[in-house]
């Protein structure tokens, strides 16, 4: 979890009370933070023949952006107190009536495609909360916009610079400015090399480098703002004396953007002559239909089922107890209309975090006081836990094939694409794998469509081993699947390959024979004579397979036939030589695989 440093002092100053560690410490941990240390108890260092005044180092939640910050974490706290109630977050025009206007160009799609803005107007900064602002835009680099590769922030001094603002995709060598704490004016790749000593800078240099282009942002006299995400321009740098603030943001994530900028200009608008009202930007990008008003502070619109919250609390509050409650939290909520059972909330621009009405009953918990929850558990909960019926039937089958004698193995579910296609001998046809965008190393370039690698891996690590070598697996295999929303399909299959000097094909098949025994399927045989025990509606057989993946001959499909249904489950047999060599293997291997997710 981050850590955020505050000024001992200055806090207790915004909370309007003083506190001993104890008492502090209690206050974090009612409020769901965490105080980690207390430097008025050590001895703190000395600058300048001053020694640094006490600081608070507080744990925050990885998912409360909002009180990454001095501003949020004092505003949060008077609101669970009852200080103050939840600030009404406004867009107001700009003094002239007309937006600013920040107008995106084609060509950024190939870099960084989405840009957003707001004004901060008449803004009045101390030391402390300049270093705040600025401190702010760090964290949520560090963590939300992982490390400015999802988004870039930059804020200039308006008055400095005159819109309409441009943001452009351009060569670097036509780009030139001076950076920021700079005077002298560089190229953009100039820039590149001045900057890859710079212990701070020099980790965001690789995400455009390489790039034909270099995003830019311009005012209208073609003075540049910024070049995200690498650095801002000296020109509009903000300083003490700055009133009016231009954000600009740019990012490869339109999500990520519009919760950056929110929670920005949410929080820093408290310094506003007009607290918490912010000046939109009108955005113009019609080559990708993105053009609209940033920021949109409209609180989000949700509702929480009352015996959902209830259950899971073990309390039994009212509607209005709850709602109550969740304005401690800084949350607008009222009873639902609609049905009893029901609250409708107004979530606010700063909680990106609330995704469900369990983060809502989260809330509802911390607001009503951990320590006064009802200790009841197991006898009351909401939340009893059971297995998921698949890794219900893969423990199952791990235990069959555990006693039968075979040691499980569990490789990494990702592998270079040779090993799944070209050492097995098979083609990729392009839509059945899942590949990784921009891998780290060519060992993991796609995701695995079959567990032969893994298995033949290990054995390939152990071969010094005495012999034979018997592995399992049972693990998720994934494939392309464009008719579903996140264009891809897990797939539970059970592998295991037998590794000696003899072929060992029998004792695989002996071994899917025991796992088909076990999930109750008759093997069907045309041989005179021979009758399965009728073991229900599901019964197998096997018929000769012709796979480059295996020896000519020697392979055999597993055909199920459940429901009245058949299909072909998994495949066995010895592997081809080639495999082998390309596998680094001197002996024969025999391999099964089948799927077993349609047993469920």
């Amino acid at each position: 979890m981050p850590t955020i440093t505050v000024d001992k002092e200055g806090l207790f100053k915004a909370l309007g009370q003083d506190y001993t560690t104890e008492e502090f410490d209690e206050l974090c941990f009612d409020f769901g933070i965490e105080l980690d240390e207390d430097t008025s108890t050590t001895q703190r260092p000395t600058v300048n023949g001053k020694q640094e005044p006490p600081q608070l180092k507080i744990e925050i939640p990885a998912n409360r952006y909002d009180m990454l910050c001095f501003e949020g974490i004092s505003l949060m706290l008077n609101i669970f107190r009852g200080k103050r109630t939840s600030p009404d977050y406004r867009l107001v025009a700009p003094p002239k009536g007309e937006l600013q206007v920040l107008n995106i160009d084609q060509e950024t799609a190939r870099i960084r495609p989405y840009a957003a803005g707001a004004v901060l107007r008449n803004v009045k900064f101390t030391k402390e909360s300049y270093d705040s602002f600025i401190g702010l835009q760090d964290k949520l680099h560090q963590n939300l916009a992982r490390q400015r590769s999802l988004v870039a922030i930059g804020t200039h001094d308006l008055d400095t610079i005159q819109g309409p603002f441009s943001y452009e995709a351009l060569p670097p060598e036509q780009i030139q400015f001076a950076p920021l704490n700079q005077t002298r004016s560089m190229t953009a790749l100039e820039m590149m090399k001045f900057y890859e000593a710079d212990r701070h800078l020099s980790r965001y240099l690789p995400i455009i480098r390489d790039s034909p282009i270099y995003p830019v942002i311009y005012d209208s006299k073609r003075t540049v703002c910024s070049m995200p995400p690498i650095i801002n321009g000296n020109h509009s740098k903000i300083t003490l004396n700055t009133r009016n603030v231009f954000v600009d943001m740019t990012a490869t994530d339109r999500t990520k953007l519009d919760i950056c900028l929110n929670i920005l200009v949410s929080i820093f608008s408290q310094y506003t002559e007009e607290p918490f009202t912010v000046e939109p930007v009108k955005i113009i990008s019609p080559h990708n239909h993105q053009s609209r008003e940033t920021p949109d502070l409209t609180p989000r619109e949700t509702q929480a089922e009352v015996s959902y919250i209830n259950n899971c609390c073990g309390l039994s509050l009212t509607p209005s107890d709850i709602c109550s409650l969740l304005k401690l939290m800084s949350y607008t909520a009222s009873p639902s209309r609609a049905s009893p059972d029901l609250i409708d909330v107004q979530v606010p621009p700063t909680r990106a975090d609330v995704l469900h009405q369990a983060d809502i009953m989260e809330d509802v918990a911390i607001a009503y006081g951990f320590n006064r929850l009802p200790r009841s558990f197991p006898s009351k909960s909401g939340t009893i836990a059971q297995p998921l019926m698949i890794n219900k039937l893969s423990d199952i089958v791990r235990h069959e094939a555990a006693m039968a004698g075979w040691s499980e193995v569990m490789p990494l579910i990702l592998c270079s694409h040779d090993e799944n296609f070209a050492h097995l001998n098979r083609k990729d046809d392009g839509n059945t794998a899942v590949h990784l965008a921009n891998p780290k190393t060519a060992e993991y370039q796609v995701v695995r469509t079959t567990l032969l690698p893994g298995l033949l891996k290990t054995i390939r690590e152990n071969k010094h081993h005495s012999v034979p070598i018997k592995i399992f697996e049972i693990s998720d295999v994934a494939f392309k699947d464009l008719s579903l929303e996140r264009k891809s399909r897990n797939e539970r299959h059970f592998a295991a390959a037998w590794y000696g000097k003899s072929s060992g094909f029998e004792i695989v098949h002996g071994l899917m024979d025991r796992v088909m025994l076990m999930l109750k399927s008759a093997f069907v045989t045309g041989e005179e004579g021979l009758r399965a025990k009728d073991s229900g509606d599901a019964a197998y057989w096997i018929d000769e397979f012709d796979d480059p993946t295996f020896f000519p001959g020697h392979a055999a499909a597993i055909h199920l036939r459940m429901a009245g249904k058949e299909q072909v489950i998994g495949v066995f047999g010895i592997l081809h030589p080639s495999v082998l060599e390309k596998f680094e293997l001197r002996y024969p291997v025999s391999t099964l695989e089948m799927n077993i997710e349609v047993f469920l």
